[in-house]
C-alpha cells in the first residue's frame, strides 16, 4: 500500500533549473530518512542527497551548492531543487525513503519508479 511517486523531471537547457517532488502515500506511521539517487546510462546508481526528519541534509560533492533537498512532513513529500544544471546531471532520479507503515511498525526501504532529467541544449 505504501508507495513513492516522483514528478518534476523533464528536458532543460544547461544552466536551467528543475524541482523534483516525491510524495509518499498509503498507511504510513512514520516517514523517516529520505534520499534522492540518480542513475545515468551505463553507470552505477549514486546517492545525490539525503534529509532526516529534522531537516539535516547532506549532498555528494558534485551537486553541493547547486542542489537543495527539503521536505514537508505534513505533506509527506521530499523535494530536490536543482539549479545550474549540467549535461552530466542527466539521469533517472529516484526517491528512496525509510518508512514505518501502520501494518508493520518496522522500518522498511521504499523506492519510487524514477523520473527522467535530461540536460541538453
Amino acid at each position: 500500500q505504501v508507495q513513492l511517486v516522483e514528478s518534476g523531471g523533464g528536458l532543460v537547457q544547461p544552466g536551467g533549473s528543475l524541482r523534483l517532488s516525491c510524495v509518499a502515500s498509503g498507511s504510513i506511521w512514520s516517514l523517516n530518512l529520505m534520499r534522492w539517487y540518480r542513475q545515468a546510462p551505463g553507470k552505477q546508481r549514486e546517492l545525490v542527497a539525503y534529509i532526516d526528519r529534522d531537516g539535516s541534509a547532506d549532498y555528494v560533492d558534485y551537486v553541493r551548492g547547486r542542489f537543495t533537498i527539503s521536505r514537508d512532513n505534513a505533506k509527506k513529500t521530499v523535494y530536490l531543487r536543482m539549479n545550474s544544471l549540467k549535461p552530466e546531471d542527466t539521469a533517472v532520479y529516484y526517491c528512496n525513503a525509510d518508512i514505518e507503515p501502520y501494518s508493520d511498525l518496522r522500518e522498511h526501504d521504499y523506492w519510487g519508479q524514477g523520473t527522467q532529467v535530461t540536460v541538453s541544449s
